[in-house]
């Protein structure tokens, strides 16, 4: 497990992070959301040791990362941002020199090399020079030596951030395979990262911790929980039979592709209304969808007054 309790970091005048407490258990993937600035990435290095708390506690497995910060680091596997490495080595070099500083050795040495290197698919790259690769294998390269020790804790910044859909969808894919018995935070602000990965999220903001739920949780917060969207040809027909219905409250139309939106008065039920709308009047309809709610929109709302209150600070 990790547990944080009272967690603070301050830089001079400013408090980057400001006395936030969670806990992670295993076969949880809980994805640190925020804003950039927000204290995300600040949080995740104090999280692996790379910084001091100027207050507060870490444990991870039992251990605390500031008093006996060999023990707990030995259960963490650790992608800072950008994924940095040696350029000068290859992706071989690289992993046996981790894998020395890691004390593995002998057999469980290159049984280790070997499983990540077919793992994240390196085998075409390991003979060349890191600072030659292209952004995706890097972050590859990066991933494998947070993992090549078997970590049960892994600490991931921004895992996918840069790279292509392809990339991002084996990122992914190996996230949600080492997901069933580790415990992965990642930290994110690409909110499809949530939907992709995450059985839980953690949104940060203003160094502050302003909201801990499921993603689904998050989404039935949004105003559009419950809203029916659809698009159609004969937009001023449809909206003005949306109106009528004693069940909408109010109907938008996005200004940008001319989606339609109806929002249900409390506690209504709406898309059967509105699909019986449809079919009796025989309006032609492109796409009809029951809005589970929209995560950008709770984030917002989340996150603005916290970053409108630093800035004025």
């Amino acid at each position: 497990m990790i547990e944080i309790n009272n967690l603070s970091k301050r830089y001079g005048a400013l408090l980057a992070v400001d006395d936030i407490s969670f806990s992670v258990e295993p076969g949880q993937v809980l994805g640190f959301l925020g804003p950039n600035g927000a204290g995300k990435s600040t949080t995740m290095k104090m999280i692996a040791g790379f910084l001091t708390p100027t207050a507060g506690s870490i444990k991870v497995g039992g251990f605390d990362v500031g008093e006996d910060p060999i023990q707990a680091k030995r259960s963490i596997g650790y992608l800072p941002e950008g994924a940095p490495a040696y350029g000068e080595m290859t992706p071989r070099s690289f992993l046996g020199f981790i894998a020395d500083i890691r004390g593995l050795a002998g057999d469980r040495r290159r049984q280790r090399i070997d499983e990540v290197v077919a793992r994240l698919n390196l085998q075409q790259v390991l003979d060349q020079t890191i600072e030659t690769l292209s952004k995706g294998f890097k972050r590859r390269v990066g991933l494998a030596q947070a993992i090549l020790h078997d970590p049960q804790v892994m600490i991931l910044d921004e895992p996918t951030d840069g790279l292509d859909p392809n990339q991002k969808h084996e990122v992914r894919a190996l996230i949600q395979a080492m997901a069933r018995d580790k415990i992965i935070v990642i930290s994110t602000h690409i909110l499809e990262e949530v939907h992709a990965v995450c059985t839980r999220a953690i949104v940060i903001a203003g160094g502050r911790l302003l909201a801990d739920a499921t993603p689904a949780e998050l989404e039935r917060s949004s105003r559009y929980h419950g809203a029916v969207s659809l698009t159609t040809p004969q937009t001023p027909a449809v909206v003005e039979a949306l109106r009528g219905l004693a069940e909408v409250d109010q109907v938008e139309i996005d200004p940008q592709d001319g989606r339609i939106t109806a929002f249900p008065k409390q506690g209504r039920a709406l898309f059967p209304v509105v699909s019986e709308l449809i079919r009796s009047r025989s309006f032609p309809v492109d796409e009809l969808a029951l809005e589970s709610g929209r995560l950008d929109e709770v984030f917002r709302q989340i996150t603005l007054p916290a970053q409108v209150e630093r800035a004025r600070a």
